[in-house]
């Protein structure tokens, strides 16, 4: 797919492009190089809307590709944060429209966004952490502490929903002209906790798997028939077994909820830091592998840096 960027779209124009597709921290290196390992941040533009989904350390291309863009036009910004672990939040210092006076940034949170969350990410720019504090970005900032679950942004619909992660964190469906986006990075599904259940008392994996744990069944329904969703699927069903209560899924999980809920198109994401890009791509296979026995047609990928995606191409998997 081209991934060149129409800068004047029809309003029905909606893209997501992944600048961050990493869990926990940042990991260049040669066994990375294919799907990135940079943190979360995915851009979503609707006709002339810009939409940014977390600020990790992918926002910082994501930037200098809107400054080098755009050059001396002004910017309109929404950046939406899940929540304020150091992997979503930890490229906003280096996010280059934030120091344009021309631009304006509008970032939104949760639990007392107003204070909570300006002081995070104004404390990770404090001396000594970093030499240019938050309040000398030359760009017009504003945090919008969300009450409700719901806002709009020029012709997208956001709807929000808490997620199973330490903290307060939020993941976000987008509706769209052209078709919804559900992004939920950071989520512990309940899935693989209740297949073990049902195997110690001897009922099948197989049927299991048509059974929607109580604690899943609002988040099938908020990402239901969704175009595309992101969600995380850090681990295999083996690693999960390790890391229960981190907050995290395993991507089997993520490949039921998803066909569970009738999506049209699931990104694995946040990929672990000690996950290489082969590892990434045997999860993918296997997912796939998955669907197919599952007689589904739900299109699988991995997230990967610079993939673009055009809706409505999603509904049929393009």
């Amino acid at each position: 797919m081209d991934n060149s960027t129409d800068t004047t779209g029809s309003r029905c124009d909606t893209r997501v492009k992944f600048w961050g597709v990493r869990g926990s921290i940042p990991t260049p290196g040669p066994g990375t190089v294919y799907y990135g390992g940079n943190t979360s941040c995915v851009e979503v533009r609707v006709g002339a809307e810009i939409i940014i989904l977390d600020a990790g350390s992918g926002i910082r291309k994501l930037g200098l590709a809107l400054a080098a863009e755009f050059k001396d036009r002004p910017l309109q910004l929404n950046v939406l944060i899940t929540h304020t672990h150091w992997d979503h939040i930890q490229g906003f210092p280096f996010f280059p429209p934030a120091y344009n006076l021309k631009n304006n940034v509008t970032i939104y949170g949760f639990e007392g966004a107003r204070q909570g969350l300006q002081n995070t990410l104004s404390s990770q720019m404090e001396n000594p952490y970093f030499p240019i504090s938050m309040h000398q970005m030359p760009g017009s900032i504003t945090i919008r502490e969300l009450k409700e679950l719901s806002l709009g942004i020029g012709p997208v619909q956001v709807k929000a929903h808490f997620l199973n992660h330490p903290g307060v964190c939020a993941g976000y469906r987008l509706y769209t002209p052209a078709g919804s986006i559900s992004y939920l990075p950071d989520v512990e599904l309940f899935q693989q906790l209740r297949l073990r259940w049902k195997n110690d008392h001897g009922q099948a994996r197989k049927q299991a798997l048509e059974i929607v744990p109580d604690e899943d069944r609002n988040i099938l329904e908020f990402i239901r028939g969704s175009d595309v969703l992101i969600i995380d699927s850090q681990y295999d069903d083996g690693e999960y077994e390790q890391h229960i209560g981190w907050g995290h899924s395993c991507f089997e999980d993520s490949v039921t909820l998803a066909i569970q809920g009738g999506v049209r198109r699931l990104f694995l994401f946040h990929h672990d830091p000690d996950h290489t890009d082969e590892q990434i791509s045997r999860m993918v296979a296997r997912a796939r592998e998955m669907a197919v026995l599952r007689q589904s047609s739900l299109f699988i990928e991995a997230a990967r840096e610079g993939r673009e995606v055009l809706l409505p191409e999603a509904r049929t998997g393009a």
